[in-house]
């Protein structure tokens, strides 16, 4: 006789309150065996997937003497979880490892243990589970902000975590040109990078809207990950990359030689425009509305804001309450994600810069 397990785990802003759910079936689906849920407190959705499974496997264990021949079909939603202990992908991250090190000593009981991901909508009963552990965690937790945030700047209350998303690659980012108000498609790499961060987005939950610059290589990206998501994308003029004038599609060089004095004075003067063009002080007026309108519009919610180098680099500016320099010193690839945090009560930090990992194995 054959076990089913379903399992699954969430995190509300990621890391954020935690809980995990799983079910343990008969082999035909039509009777319960076992169910656990379990708010874990303030972690990662990938980490609240682990705890589900192995909830899952404990469970399955415990009843496989009586009524299971030794065989478990696991289903899960995250696909992370479920190609990692198939055993095609690796586990990188420090906090998994001892994870999914437990799991596979549980899996290890059973004789076979098979590993299939299945649409969210498939796996309801674990995310019902899963979803009332992370309410119970929600309420027990007295405030989201991180003890070191409350420590250092008195921050109180639920922050709006702004996941920032580059888009993916254009012919004008391959040639290294000025891209701003131009309107240039994703190559077909830059399609494959908005895909692997849709995929990766898609296993994380908690995020609530997804907001898009109007440019056609933003709102590309943005599609694929509000696809992952089930979302729709709100479009924000706001988000729309700098204006460069008359040095759109222009190398650095070519920027150089043909205004050689104006391009040294516009890398060091915030408030110099380019020829005909936008200065970064003016996008960071726009940044600025667009932060306060989300801030208003999804108060302790995570949206993902997709966006182009120089609209990011200012989000996080604001956040550090730093310098204009960091304009010049803050790298971000393409397609790379960073997460801002901004509380009610005016605190604010950077949680995450240009994390690419998602992108290795393209």
């Amino acid at each position: 006789m054959t076990l089913i397990i379903e399992a699954d785990g969430g995190s509300r802003g990621n890391p954020g309150p935690a809980g995990y759910g799983a079910v343990v079936l008969s082999a035909d689906r039509t009777t319960v065996l076992a169910e656990r849920k379990e708010s874990i407190g303030i972690t990662t959705n990938n980490v609240a997937e682990y705890r589900g499974l192995i909830a899952g496997l404990e469970a399955a264990a415990s009843l496989a003497g009586s009524v299971s021949g030794g065989e478990v079909d696991v289903l899960m939603d995250s696909k992370l979880v479920v190609e990692q202990m198939s055993g095609r992908w690796r586990v990188k991250h420090p906090d998994l490892i001892p994870l999914h090190g437990r799991a596979r000593e549980l899996a290890d009981g059973f004789d076979v243990v098979r590993y299939s991901w299945i649409p969210r909508e498939q796996n309801a009963h674990a995310d019902r589970l899963a979803n009332e552990a992370m309410d119970a965690a929600r309420v027990s937790a007295p405030s989201p902000a991180p003890a070191s945030l409350r420590d250092w700047s008195g921050a109180t209350g639920s922050s709006t975590r702004l996941m920032l998303l580059r888009h993916g690659q254009t012919e004008l980012s391959v040639e290294r040109r000025y891209s701003g108000r131009g309107n240039p498609a994703l190559t077909e790499l830059g399609r494959r990078q908005a895909d692997a961060a849709a995929k990766y987005l898609g296993e994380r939950r908690g995020i609530a809207a997804v907001v898009s610059s109007p440019l056609q290589r933003a709102r590309e990206t943005a599609a694929a990950a509000a696809a992952a998501l089930a979302l729709d994308v709100t479009v924000d003029d706001d988000l729309i990359e700098t204006d460069f004038g008359d040095w759109e599609g222009l190398t650095f060089g070519e920027a150089a030689e043909r205004d050689p004095e104006l391009h040294r004075r516009w890398l060091r003067d915030p408030s110099l425009p380019p020829p005909n063009g936008e200065s970064f002080e003016a996008v960071a007026q726009r940044v600025r509305r667009v932060r306060d309108r989300l801030l208003v519009e999804h108060p302790g919610e995570t949206v993902l804001v997709v966006s182009h180098v120089t609209p990011i680099k200012t989000m996080m500016q604001l956040a550090l309450d730093a310098g204009s320099s960091i304009l010049h010193r803050l790298h971000l690839d393409l397609a790379s994600l960073s997460i801002a945090e901004f509380y009610p009560d005016g605190p604010s930090s950077v949680r995450l810069a240009n994390q690419t990992s998602y992108l290795d194995d393209l």
